[in-house]
């Protein structure tokens, strides 16, 4: 090499040493987190970390399939069905674009599927059959106090006649009889007629009336059209004997916040077919209900907005699958919207004090048993942390048998800033049940997602701390709660925030899926607008990173009767531990009152493996469930469909 070479080749090296240090001293952090960043993950992928700690990753649908999903559940075919309805966008409401997607997580294929209302913020529940039943929905967004033009409000009419019903049509006009001003209803009401008053000697006392609600709006816009008192209001268009006996009664019709109103549409999915099926209608209409099957295999529907977007009055009902007609239960009780509402192994109901918020803050908060059929409601003490129980969740410890219930998190009423690191467990087989604290969480969190797996822990992720992950108050973790130890175990941290409109479902292969959240902002600053999270996430527990062999399970009876048995190969029988049978979940606004756990009595000869299903009729639910074998080292098989009629 001549001397001019050797010149430009050193003074390229001087060029590049001096490019490189001068973005060392601009870009010194970005190179730091680069190599952090790269270190991290080596760390997290290699074999002894995920045995440890498990490990997450992002599933992106293509863009055409991309969706707000708000609710998810796991259908007996394996494949997850996901709903957004218009996904808590006003612009696909007004267009009236509705969306359902089919995922098979297995193949990785996804389909879209008509959507025949729009079901977000519905309910929903597995059936008997092995379909969903999906109730309640959106009518109407909420409009916020300064973008109400027309003053508006609920109207109730009383119908005064005991011997006939009225209806009243859509467009109704209603006049205030001391304020002179006209309001018009949105929807035609029927009135009930009245009921006849007698005393104990059958001496008639008087008439009461019957009652009808309705939404109605002044006829012009403005605040001179608002209403500051009560006032009776004479109705345009009737004469006669159903004048002088129909009249609304109103308070105040303003322009305050309107909020959002619910629909009465009801449908069952068909897993098989892949569509929804239309049943009747609910007498009520429902935004926010929770739906929970009953000991008989019927659903109860309870709480939600109506269709005036106020609290459901305590009017219950029940959906036959046989009939697939609704009926009110005898009794009216209320309670918040998303009620947790959990079947008990005696055929009541448990209240665990978890909700999705909508509601006065005195009435339906405290956590109780409750027996439908006579309206008893017996409050269990002990909770702690009781006033931030809005975005709570709830999940029945497995295995269900011991009936025991950890509430997780939770928030302030509203958009409260205040949030709970506490998780309550109470023991309902106590003769004197009460709340104890179980182990705290890091941080105050709304909105924590929980799911139960076949080796009996429970696995915590998620939430915020603020209200919608408020400044950028997202929580990037995940805990492995130990049954036995009572002791959570900091497993991996997940990759994507998870607030607002979001869940988790356990999958048969033993993984489970994360889906959702509705930041409000996107900034700590609170100055950028959200934006809807549409990436999937699955999180691989460690016990699918263990050494040794997976379980197998195969064969076998699809259906099992309760107090029956059903025998499956399994080449590692003999190193089985536990048997689970797990209902699948159906999961929104961490609600899920779908999923739990059942221990399963077993027997393993050679590469056969007998197993018992319970007789009691309470706890294993009429249905479908996937049944999982784990061994000594916790690793479970893949799951076996089971039919339990």
């Amino acid at each position: 090499m001549n001397d001019r070479a050797g010149r430009r080749r050193a003074r390229r090296l001087a060029i590049g040493t001096a490019v490189v240090l001068a973005l060392a001293g601009m870009n010194g952090p970005w190179l730091y987190r680069f190599g952090t960043e790269k270190y991290h993950q080596y760390k997290i992928n290699k074999p002894e970390y995920k045995a440890a700690n498990g490990k997450w990753e992002i599933v992106e649908f293509p863009e055409e399939y991309r969706q707000n999903t708000i609710h998810a559940a796991l259908l007996r075919t394996g494949k997850v069905l996901l709903v957004a309805g218009s996904g808590n966008n006003q612009d696909n409401f007004d267009a009236k674009k509705y969306d359902t997607r089919v995922w098979d997580p297995v193949k990785g294929t996804i389909k879209k599927v008509p959507t025949p209302s729009d079901l977000f913020c519905t309910g929903h529940t597995q059936l008997a059959n092995g379909n969903l039943l999906i109730a309640g929905g959106t009518k109407r967004y909420e409009k916020l106090k300064g973008d109400v033009k027309k003053a508006g409000g609920l109207m109730i009419v009383h119908n005064e006649n005991p011997d006939k019903p009225i209806t009243l049509p859509a467009g109704t006009r209603f006049t205030g009889k001391q304020n002179g001003k006209t309001f018009i209803s949105k929807d035609p009401v029927l009135v009930p007629r009245a009921k006849k008053r007698f005393d104990k000697t059958g001496r008639f006392l008087g008439n009461d009336p019957g009652l009808g609600r309705i939404y109605v709006e002044a006829a012009k816009e403005g605040a001179r059209y608002e209403t500051g008192t009560q006032d009776n209001y004479r109705i345009s268009g009737l004469t006669g004997a159903d004048a002088r006996n129909t009249y609304g009664i109103a308070q105040k019709l303003a322009l305050d916040k309107k909020d959002f109103q619910g629909i009465r549409d009801a449908y069952e999915f068909d897993p098989v077919a892949e569509r929804y099926i239309k049943v009747d209608p609910m007498n009520e209409a429902r935004w926010y209900p929770t739906l929970t099957m009953l000991s008989d295999g019927r659903i109860l529907s309870v709480s939600g907005l109506d269709d005036i977007g106020q609290l459901v009055p305590g009017k219950n009902e029940i959906f036959d699958p046989k009939t697939r007609k609704w009926t009110y239960t005898r009794k009216v009780r209320q309670f918040p919207t998303y009620p947790a509402l959990f079947l008990m192994q005696n055929g009541k109901i448990f209240y665990s004090g978890s909700n999705a918020g909508y509601g006065p803050a005195d009435i339906g908060r405290e956590p109780g048993v409750w027996d439908v059929d006579t309206n008893r409601f017996t409050k269990i003490p002990g909770l702690s942390d009781p006033k931030l129980m809005e975005t709570s969740n709830t999940v029945l410890l497995p295995p269900a048998q011991d009936e025991r219930y950890m509430v997780i998190g939770g928030g302030g009423v509203g958009e409260s800033k205040l949030s709970s690191r506490k998780t309550r467990i109470v023991d309902l087989k106590d003769d004197s049940p009460r709340f104890v604290d179980g182990p705290s969480l890091e941080k105050g969190t709304r909105y924590p997602q929980a799911s139960i797996l076949p080796d009996d822990s429970v696995l915590v992720s998620g939430g915020s701390e603020d209200y919608r992950g408020r400044g950028d108050s997202d929580i990037l973790q995940a805990r492995l709660y130990d049954t036995r130890k009572n002791t959570f175990q900091r497993v991996a941290d997940p990759l994507v925030g998870r607030n607002y409109h979001s869940g988790s479902i356990l999958l048969p292969d033993g993984r489970v899926m994360f889906f959702g959240s509705d930041s409000l902002f996107a900034d700590a600053a609170n100055t950028k607008p959200g934006e809807f999270e549409q990436r999937i996430e699955i999180y691989t527990p460690p016990y699918l990173y263990q050494d040794g062999a997976r379980p197998g399970l195969s064969g076998g009876p699809q259906t099992i009767e309760r107090g029956g048995t059903g025998t499956f190969s399994s080449p590692q029988a003999s190193s089985v531990r536990k048997v689970r049978l797990i209902r699948p979940s159906a999961s929104t606004h961490v609600t899920d009152v779908d999923q739990r756990s059942i221990a399963l009595d077993f027997k393993a000869e050679g590469t056969e493996l007998t197993v018992t299903v319970p007789q009691n009729r309470n706890l294993v639910q009429p249905g479908w469930y996937m049944l999982f074998v784990t061994n000594a080292q916790g690793v479970p098989s893949k799951a076996q469909w089971v039919k339990v009629p």
